[in-house]
């Protein structure tokens, strides 16, 4: 007996060693098997494909774990406990936010926004010829915004966006601005104030240099006049030629919507002569020259204008009542004009 003991003991140590090599193959392949469970799970729809998309919310400090318990309590997809494994493996980094989840979205697709910060921007559209009155209400009135300036003085909102010497007035670019929500209405004011100065600068530089303006201001005030006598393209630039051949004759501009901007809320729908008659800095029938300030916010397009004015002879011009405007050369073309559309006479 004890001459084939170590003989014994090899063939023992052999097999448990196949066997701990089969124990060890069969991991493996188990492994290899949950790991391609897991990836076709992760790569799988989260929705079908007639779903509606979805928006989450996904709250600063959420982890993983609570996210797909907020999936399955919206109803957005079924938790299987690989979600938790493939969470476990990769330790997504979430950034908080609203993220839009859509028909073939993956959980691998979902969980690569989230940690690329790919959040939902929404559509803030800053309407041409507003004032600016009319911009800060309507931002503190947007529920996807935080009204952090509505509070503010207008001096205080061009201290905060580095522009002391700047009246508020003006200041922004008509534009849609995406934004994201929970900023707050400064972040929307900022971009605008910011690319109002880009345009400014950029139109200045390429104007024309003949033009009777003493800097880049007068041009936004001239341009916020162009903005509120027409919402024609058309138009912009001849009605630029005719504030721009008044200011080199020395005539008064003698705008509407300058009288209206300097009655402020006591203005009801109707100038009166007496309202033409009553001298403010903004009264461009008492007053030569520009105005003191801005009256609107100028789009890009009546920026343009104003810095290369339509050239010709046109001096006068009168609304139709449709939105567009007659133009003439003559203090008696334009008389005619006036009796035909404002006073209903026949010429």
């Amino acid at each position: 007996m004890t001459e084939h003991a170590p003989h014994q003991t090899r063939s023992q140590t052999h097999r448990w060693a196949l066997y701990g090599a089969t124990a060890v193959l069969v991991l493996l392949a188990l492994v290899v098997m949950g790991r391609g469970l897991i990836d076709r799970m992760a790569v799988s729809p989260l929705l079908s494909e007639n779903a509606q998309p979805s928006v989450i919310q996904v709250q600063p400090g959420m982890h993983f774990q609570s996210l797909i318990k907020e999936l399955q309590w919206l109803g957005l997809a079924r938790v299987s406990p690989l979600w938790r494994i493939y969470g476990r493996l990769h330790q997504p980094l979430i950034k908080a936010g609203e993220y839009r989840l859509d028909p073939g979205d993956s959980l691998a697709d979902f969980l690569a926004k989230l940690e690329a910060g790919e959040v939902v921007l929404h559509p803030v559209t800053i309407v041409e010829g507003w004032t600016v009155s009319q911009l800060r209400t309507t931002l503190a009135q947007d529920p996807r915004l935080q009204p952090l300036t509505s509070e503010w003085s207008e001096g205080q909102l061009m201290e905060a966006l580095g522009c002391l010497e700047c009246d508020a007035e003006g200041q922004f670019l008509p534009e849609t601005y995406l934004i994201e929500r929970g900023a707050s209405d400064l972040d929307v004011l900022g971009r605008s104030h910011a690319a109002l100065r880009q345009a400014l600068s950029q139109v200045w530089a390429n104007r024309d240099d003949r033009l009777p303006l003493a800097d880049a201001n007068e041009l936004l005030i001239l341009a916020s006049l162009i903005e509120r006598e027409t919402a024609l393209p058309s138009e912009r630039g001849t009605i630029a030629g005719v504030f721009v051949r008044r200011l080199n004759l020395g005539m008064r501009l003698q705008t509407d919507p300058t009288v209206i901007y300097g009655l402020g809320s006591t203005y009801n729908g109707r100038l009166t002569r007496q309202d033409l008659r009553t001298d403010h800095p903004w009264n461009t029938y008492t007053r030569h020259g520009l105005p003191v300030t801005p009256i609107a916010l100028p789009s890009l397009a009546s920026l343009k204008a104003a810095s290369r004015p339509e050239a010709g002879d046109v001096l006068y011009f009168v609304a139709r009542g449709d939105g567009s405007h007659v133009f003439s050369e003559t203090l008696e073309q334009h008389n005619a004009a006036v009796n035909r559309y404002i006073r209903g006479r026949k010429p």
